[in-house]
């Protein structure tokens, strides 16, 4: 390849422009992967759960897998952008530094080869012209060398003549020796600067170019791996990430999804009785066919047919339409049920706002222990303000745990009320009709049910008449206490180590089942505290 320094040079330029394509290449996966990140990111921002803290909607298991979901492809727009990194760090930039030291160093090679060349140029241009010259002084002294011998052989030409003419001959053939020396020594000086052109300077220039480009075809090959390797480090996580979205897709349950909405939306109303039969003829004087005065019926003890009717229809908001009214404290505008999650709720907060409270109380009070015993460290006296507005915090708290748990037990003593009266009612109502006032009270006898008059003035969020007529609640299964149990809060259950008690609500969440015992005292209980065996055909009901 001693003479194809052109081509070589394009040989080279043509390795540095592939590098360079490929680099615009690497380039534009970046650009790709950190689109492709961002669309990701933004698409989970778009659908990831809006909720304020205080939202309290019920996580179904199918919402929480598609959360989970949305977390795994967070992550996974993340390893993306890690491939992104990756690449613009190790092949991209590493590729653009190569290149501007390649380009540098081609320049360089590429400039001794010219200039090699040139100085070759140079000796075969003097060479050159020294072979001119002595050619020149050839023809010069070779006509110089005929005069003479036309003169020598002229009789007629005078002896000067040919004097001069021999003069001439020799000063030419002088110069043509001279400068056939110096076109050989010329030429030997070309031969040696051709022979060590072609043979020492191009060769080491050509072998700094082919090393040149080695590397750079080296280069290319680990940027290459370079470029698979940036990705293949994150498919174990991308591979996790995957993985979890399978298992946040086996995690669905539907009959746990099923639960939650029953748990959401239980009133803990029973559904409503039957109508009662209303005899309009009792104010029609009967005949005295039988032989018989009828009393005629005072007037006074009529009952209000629409005074019923509309008290019977006010029952059935429950399953219809709900009637729109404002928020109240006491939350008895809600159902018993959802009244009751509301108030343990909200009870379990004011204990931990309690209890933060007490552990406020207990760090100043030491604080000011020390302030007295070290005065050089404060003043005792300035925590004291601090002090008392923490145990009127505590005080409020405490009055308003007291008030609620008396809400709290007041639903819970009318869901028990009603196992109590729910049988006699049954009975009453299919013996005799009518028996029900407009008020959901019962009565031993009919007449004194239609004497009393309908109460106008009832309070319209009270609940108690609404259900305390149920059923007691069914067993579900049976429970055998393993650890004793006081029961000294309002509401729990007492039970000794291996009493058998039975389950008739199972624990929630809050830690707590419901049970009852053989003589109908019913009462919460610490679901740690019991082993629970329940039914098959009643678990799920």
């Amino acid at each position: 390849l001693k003479d194809q320094f052109d081509n070589l040079d394009k040989h080279t330029q043509w390795g540095i422009d592939f590098l360079e394509k490929y680099a615009k290449f690497v380039k534009e996966r970046i650009e790709i992967e950190q689109n492709y990140a961002k669309q990701l990111r933004n698409l989970v921002k778009k659908y990831c759960p809006k909720r304020s803290p205080k939202d309290e909607e019920p996580r179904f298991t199918s919402c929480v897998a598609f959360f989970n979901i949305l977390n795994e492809l967070n992550d996974y727009a993340g390893q993306r952008e890690v491939v992104a990194e990756e690449m613009g760090h190790r092949v991209y930039g590493e590729l653009m530094r190569y290149s501007h030291d390649l380009k540098t160093e081609r320049k360089m090679h590429l400039q001794e080869g010219r200039k090699a060349q040139q100085y070759l140029d140079m000796c075969w241009k003097q060479m050159d012209n020294s072979k001119k010259k002595f050619e020149r002084e050839c023809r010069e002294a070779e006509k110089a060398q005929q005069s003479y011998e036309r003169l020598d052989n002229d009789t007629n030409a005078t002896k000067a003549d040919v004097e001069k003419a021999k003069q001439q001959l020799n000063l030419r053939t002088h110069m043509a020796d001279e400068n056939k020396n110096e076109y050989a020594a010329q030429l030997q000086n070309f031969n040696g600067e051709q022979h060590k052109h072609y043979y020492v300077i191009i060769p080491q220039i050509y072998k700094q170019l082919q090393e040149m480009d080695e590397r750079r075809t080296i280069k290319l090959s680990e940027c290459y791996k370079g470029f698979a390797d940036s990705e293949r480090k994150v498919i174990p996580i991308i591979s996790k990430c995957l993985e979890g979205m399978i298992l946040a897709a086996k995690s669905v349950d539907e009959h746990r999804d099923s639960q939650l909405v029953i748990d959401c939306f239980k009133s803990g109303f029973e559904p409503p009785g039957d109508f009662p039969f209303e005899d309009y003829s009792q104010n029609i004087y009967r005949t005295i066919s039988d032989g018989t005065i009828s009393t005629p019926k005072q007037e006074g003890v009529r009952i209000d047919s629409k005074t019923t009717v509309g008290k019977a229809k006010g029952k059935l908001w429950l399953f219809g339409k709900k009637p729109k009214g404002p928020a109240l404290e006491d939350f008895s505008h809600l159902p018993p049920e959802q009244r009751r999650k509301k108030l343990q709720q909200r009870i379990d907060e004011l204990n931990r706002e309690l209890q933060k409270e007490t552990d406020q109380k207990d760090a100043l009070i030491k604080m000011k222990d020390v302030y007295e015993k070290n005065p050089q460290m404060g003043d005792p006296g300035s925590l004291q303000p601090k002090l008392t507005e923490t145990m009127n915090n505590m005080d409020r708290l405490r009055m308003e745990i007291h008030k609620n748990e008396a809400w709290l037990s007041e639903v819970e003593g009318k869901v028990a009320a009603r196992s109590d009266r729910r049988h006699s009612s049954d009975i009453n109502h299919l013996v005799t009709q009518g028996r029900e006032s407009p008020e959901g009270s019962y009565t031993d006898d009919a007449n004194q049910e239609v004497r009393s008059p309908p109460q106008q003035h009832a309070h319209p969020n009270e609940f108690d008449d609404e259900f305390e007529d149920d059923d007691p609640l069914p067993a579900i299964g049976h429970c055998k206490a393993i650890y004793p149990f006081d029961g000294h809060n309002e509401g729990t259950l007492a039970m000794k180590e291996g009493e058998i008690l039975y389950i008739i609500e199972e624990d929630k969440g809050d830690g707590w089942t419901r049970a009852r015992r053989h003589n109908g005292e019913e009462g919460y209980v610490p679901t740690s505290y019991i082993d629970v065996t329940l039914e098959k055909n009643s678990k799920g009901a």
